[in-house]
């Protein structure tokens, strides 16, 4: 290895390492608030990116679709375990928002869809049809359980990954697909030529990471969710609504996995099953700072990133195993740092 090939793979670190920052981040959001590991944030990633690419070849993504199925399920469903106390006026204003809506999303995009919108327009659609599928998929599998222990919200979550996952070999198939790049360009910095989509990942990375810390120090909404986190009996005595607090941690996972599938779709080609892997490399860095810390989770991504890169050189038939493996020892070191005590029930 010389010079110029190790700053290639340092390029290609920082920038895998940027998405897997933007997860990592995103899943010790959805913990802390809800306490659910969430297995299926990687699926977002994917479902963005393909969302993306059928819009860009002129079809309907059939996530347009699903979104309306989601809606009627979480109306009837919320509907049915309220019954004794839901008035009309509320079962109104579900029918308009999780259906009505939905189905005005989806008559526009069957109208835009096969005129191959402009980018911009396609990512704007998509996000729309992402994000409020967070808060859809939290009302339907999470929410009855919010209770529950965290084994059990696990247990929970790698079934929702499993059916996504199928629903996503439906709608998209076994085939891979490329996005168009927000930026098509390339610069060349002395020996080094970078895309413009890889500045686009890291700009966008960091307009979201400080977006992020303002939304929770800056905002009511934000210091919601952080008193929510902290102690969520507490925030529900002081009338913070603890179940708003998680509809709105999946929508912004919905909304940061959709869009990190948007900027990696140009990078790399994404099957319907590639978010998995990219989840867990978010999930490692997470582990690393203990499901707790934002910027160690920030740290914690790159360094996976770096890792993820130089494996591959050395030995590119083990970089997977490499990276996976780093967790085993984070865990006993974590397990001999942390005191050990049984659960606490609210």
């Amino acid at each position: 290895m010389n010079a110029t090939i190790a700053l290639y793979l340092a390029q290609d670190g920082i920038i895998n390492g940027a998405i897997y920052a933007l997860l990592g981040v995103t899943l010790v959001l959805v913990f802390a608030v809800t306490r659910v590991i969430f297995v299926p944030q990687g699926e977002f990633v994917a479902w963005g990116a393909l969302t993306l690419a059928a819009l860009d070849a002129g079809s309907v993504p059939g996530t347009a679709w699903l979104l309306v199925v989601m809606g009627i399920a979480a109306t009837v469903l919320d509907t049915l375990r309220q019954s004794k106390t839901i008035t009309l006026h509320a079962i109104g204003g579900m029918v308009v928002k999780d259906i009505a809506l939905p189905v005005l999303l989806l008559l526009a995009v069957q109208a835009i869809a096969p005129g191959k919108p402009a980018l911009w327009i396609s990512v704007l659609l998509t996000l729309a049809l992402i994000i409020p599928m967070g808060p859809l998929v939290y009302r339907l599998a999470f929410q009855p359980l919010a209770d529950a222990t965290v084994l059990t919200l696990f247990i929970a979550a790698i079934g929702v990954h499993f059916a996504l996952i199928g629903l996503g070999l439906v709608f998209f198939g076994a085939e891979g697909f490329r996005t168009t790049p927000f930026i098509a360009e390339t610069f060349r910095v002395g020996v080094l030529a970078i895309k413009g989509q890889s500045l686009a990942v890291l700009g966008v990375t960091a307009m979201l990471l400080a977006g992020l810390y303002l939304f929770f120090e800056r905002t009511m909404l934000g210091k919601a969710l952080r008193a929510t986190a902290v102690n969520r009996l507490g925030a529900r005595l002081v009338g913070i609504p603890v179940r708003s607090t998680g509809r709105i941690a999946f929508a912004l996972a919905a909304a940061i996995g959709a869009l990190s599938g948007m900027l990696i779709g140009s990078l790399t080609t994404i099957y319907y099953d590639s978010g998995f892997l990219i989840g867990l490399k978010g999930f490692v860095a997470a582990i690393a700072a203990g499901l707790a810390s934002y910027p160690l989770t920030v740290m914690a991504a790159l360094g996976v990133g770096l890792l993820e890169a130089f494996s591959a050189f050395f030995a590119s038939a083990f970089k997977e195993v490499i990276v996976f493996s780093i967790i085993i020892p984070l865990l006993i070191w974590r397990s001999l740092k942390a005191p050990h005590s049984d659960e606490e029930e609210e």
